[in-house]
């Protein structure tokens, strides 16, 4: 029986001929990664086995980006525990503050993760990585103590649904609003335990950035994983870049999925998911007149350099809507630089938006953006859930960066064609 591309992948890894869904393996590992919130359980549980040394010092990565720089005394003791764990085992991938920047757009910047890898992150958008042709996904923090230890990670070989994208997406369109309109046809858990495997024609007109934030919310389909077909896109992300040898991964013809499911891009719409999970999707022309008081652009699903040109060639000689607070989160030090470089810095101030050093921050309700009672955000994050940004009565709406910002002008959910008329 034929493999799919993560099938191959988790065989290779487990230095197996083939392996089939369902079947239990113990893989090697290329990456192992943590951050601030998760590491320090990590680095607990690590100590109590009375483990003594890491595999690799090389293939582990510790990011502080949730609350970094520090939110308060406990981060900063998080954040401490981290720092002392990585200086006594040298750790090679250690980021902190003035380094750092949101983990799942780092790693891929800086070359660190690659095609072909085997991944396990204390995070569960680690899943992010798949965008390069890798098998990436995330785990628990007892996970990542072990992984640490031994370099290896016990899977079950999920089985998988197919993906055939054709055609072109329309103007204002993005990776984003793909996944909202994938996870609003097949549900928050459509694709549970299961890779969602990305082809078809229709690649070529994704950018790696759309790829990324497609990979980034499989998850929030209830996938195990989501992985693209390597291409030319693909090779020319990662040259020069990539600090190890890819290997590319191909699925086999014969290869059995459990369905597939064909989209055509250019029918796709501006697409907005409403609270209280990501499967709660409309379309812009159907969103209604939806009030806003925030607005949030950034994240590690939607805070890379053609985000950010989104909201600035959307937000430049504008202004912010009266009682709506506009944040802006380039997602690595390199974007925030580029960012100002190319003036869109100007642009968000201008506006009257804030911009802030990389950070998670509200994404999870962490800081630098919490919502109080009854306020309403239009974010550009990965996870709508009760109380996810603040009070537990207040509403996140996600959307692309063209919608928020678009928003952010309008002071309620607003299309970005309409603004920019």
């Amino acid at each position: 029986m034929g493999m799919t591309m993560t099938q191959k992948i988790l065989a290779a890894h487990a230095g197996l001929d083939s392996v089939q869904p369902g079947q239990l393996i113990m893989a090697d590992l290329d990456m192992v990664l943590g951050n601030d919130i998760t590491t320090p359980v990590a680095i607990n549980e690590f100590e109590k086995t009375g483990f003594n040394s890491v595999f690799d010092k090389t293939k582990i990565s510790i990011v502080m980006d949730h609350f970094s720089p520090n939110k308060d005394i406990k981060a900063a003791q998080q954040t401490k525990q981290c720092r002392e764990f990585s200086n006594k085992y040298d750790i090679l991938n250690f980021y902190d503050v003035g380094k750092m920047g949101i983990e799942h757009a780092l790693l891929p910047e800086k070359g660190i993760v690659t095609a072909g890898d085997c991944i396990i992150g204390a995070d569960s958008h680690t899943c992010t990585y798949g965008a390069l042709g890798a098998f990436s996904t995330g785990g628990g923090s007892t996970d990542m103590a072990a992984s640490m230890a031994t370099g290896k990670c016990w899977f079950k070989v999920p089985s998988a649904i197919k993906f055939v994208l054709t055609g072109k997406m329309g103007k204002h369109v993005s990776g984003k609003d793909l996944i909202l309109h994938i996870i609003g046809m097949i549900g928050v858990d459509g694709a549970l335990y299961k890779s969602m495997e990305f082809t078809g024609d229709g690649m070529k007109n994704l950018t790696m950035d759309d790829r990324l934030t497609v990979a980034n919310m499989a998850i929030e389909a209830g996938a195990k994983n989501g992985i693209f077909e390597f291409d030319e896109i693909t090779e020319e992300y990662l040259k020069g870049r990539s600090q190890r040898e890819w290997k590319v991964y191909k699925a086999d013809d014969d290869a059995e999925y459990e369905k597939t499911i064909e989209i055509d891009l250019s029918a796709l719409r501006p697409t907005v998911s409403f609270p209280h999970l990501p499967d709660n999707t409309r379309t812009i022309d159907e969103v209604g007149d939806v009030v806003i008081d925030q607005v949030v652009i950034g994240s590690c699903t939607n805070g890379r350099l053609s985000d950010m040109k989104v909201a600035a060639d959307i937000l430049r000689g504008k202004q912010v809507a009266k009682n709506v607070r506009a944040i802006i989160i380039p997602a690595t030090q390199q974007i925030y630089k580029d960012c100002i470089r190319l003036g869109y810095v100007d642009d968000f101030i201008d506006a009257g938006c804030v911009v802030s050093t990389p950070t998670c921050g509200p994404c999870l309700g962490g800081y630098m953006g919490i919502l109080a009672e009854n306020e309403r955000c239009v974010s550009t994050t990965n996870r709508n859930f009760v109380g996810r940004m603040g009070h537990v009565t207040s509403e996140v709406y996600l959307a692309s960066p063209a919608v928020a910002a678009a928003s952010a002008i309008t002071g309620k959910i607003s299309n970005p064609e309409e603004v920019m008329a």
